[in-house]
């Protein structure tokens, strides 16, 4: 008999990782606020870097629903595609409708944002001492939703994968049933590594670095706003040393951190909360890019990508203030980091400067005049707006450490 596995949330992941689950032993259900827009059968193509089709994909789904007791009591594997700051809201709706009668697998599909502290939590409020979390290091592909609820394009597969596993024990299984599936299957690439710690994912050194310093360099080169849509610059096409300087201070600075903490903690293995060039290079298996700006000029499948802005009321274009590069790598990255590096008295000018800026961004209070975070702030204490750590009860460092 079939496992029954639940994927939440209906991003670009969740069009990859529905085909790429044929012939597998789960039977495939979606839980979405969105159920009419979705095809019963997904299919996905993959593109190689001159745009031909090196494969097509596609699976039916067993069941489509925003109920989640019409889906999650059955479930088997429950697997979110969604944003990092959707994550903790999810697992609460869902939560009260999790089996206690077997062993339930909850993961994401990138593990930024303390994800093991957040099904903790559920762990904790509705007695669930049954489920076992996952979470990846970076998502296992770059995809895009070519036609929502019906199609996906993947530009390929990362080379090398990471993943935590909590209790550890259950890795080999979940890598048997679920990580080959998606990735390793089809590719003969992304075989996927047992990271030791959730920390080192939370601590990663890609979305949230790369988002926040490249919209940070974008005001300080271009000022608040563009006159015309047309003005507004490619976020990697158009990326230039102004960013790429952004990125390496602010690498540096979570270097410090991760780097401070492996000193307080050498019995624990951190090989894998690494800077953001060796996390690159990590992924693809090669030292292909020199430098941070290399990386992103010389990406096969960035360049499409546009910097999200919206119209205001002058008729001009500005960053989206309400777009994931601030809800997820704000709130569940650059205030984490924050909120650690406080804790070991270090000094974060950068991140600081960045959380500034988001500050009068979205017109907030985050940080104060001698660059402390507001931790009683309503604009970060607000019901999973923000995932400091803090808001799970921790009090030190070592609350943190896993």
């Amino acid at each position: 008999m079939k496992k029954q596995l639940v994927i939440c949330g209906g991003g670009n992941s969740a069009h990859a990782a529905i085909p790429l689950l044929r012939d597998s032993i789960f039977d495939v259900s979606l839980y979405t606020s969105r159920p009419e827009i979705w095809s019963k059968t997904i299919e996905l193509e993959w593109h190689d870097p001159d745009g031909n089709v090196r494969g097509r994909y596609s699976n039916e789904l067993k069941a489509i629903s925003n109920d989640p007791n019409e889906l999650i009591p059955t479930a088997d594997y429950i697997f979110l595609c969604m944003p990092v700051h959707k994550y903790r809201v999810c697992l609460h709706t869902i939560a009260p409708y999790i089996s206690h009668d077997k062993t339930v697998v909850i993961g994401v599909a990138y593990g930024q944002g303390g994800f093991n502290w957040m099904v903790d939590e559920i762990r904790k409020e509705y007695g669930l001492t049954n489920i076992v979390e996952f979470a990846f290091g970076l998502i296992p592909w770059t995809s895009r939703a070519e036609k929502l609820g019906h199609k996906g394009v993947m530009f390929g597969f990362k080379d090398r994968l990471c993943a935590a596993v909590y209790p550890k024990e259950y890795y080999n299984q979940i890598n048997k049933e679920f990580f080959d599936q998606i990735s390793y299957k089809w590719s003969g690439k992304g075989k996927v590594e047992q990271c030791d710690n959730f920390l080192s994912l939370t601590l990663s050194v890609d979305n949230q670095i790369i988002h926040t310093s490249r919209c940070h360099g974008l005001y300080a080169v271009y000022g608040k706003s563009w006159k015309k849509l047309e003005d507004v610059p490619w976020f990697y096409r158009d990326y230039d040393d102004i960013s790429a300087q952004e990125l390496a201070d602010l690498d540096a600075e979570y270097t410090l951190i991760r780097n401070t903490i492996k000193a307080l903690h050498p019995e624990k293995d951190y090989h894998l909360m690494m800077d953001y060039l060796s996390l690159d290079h990590y992924s693809f298996n090669a030292d292909v890019n020199e430098s941070v700006k290399d990386s992103f000029l010389n990406s096969v499948t960035l360049g499409t990508i546009k910097t999200p802005v919206v119209q205001n009321s002058d008729g001009e274009w500005e960053i989206d203030r309400n777009y994931r590069f601030f809800m997820d790598d704000i709130y569940y990255g650059n205030c984490i980091a924050k909120w650690i590096a406080e804790q070991l008295g270090i000094n974060t000018p950068k991140i600081d400067e960045i959380i500034r800026w988001a500050q009068e961004v979205r017109q907030e209070k985050l940080i104060s005049d001698d660059n402390r975070l507001l931790i009683n702030s309503p604009d970060l204490s607000a019901p999973f707006k923000s995932g400091l750590p803090c808001y799970y009860g921790f009090k030190t460092i070592d609350d943190c450490i896993d």
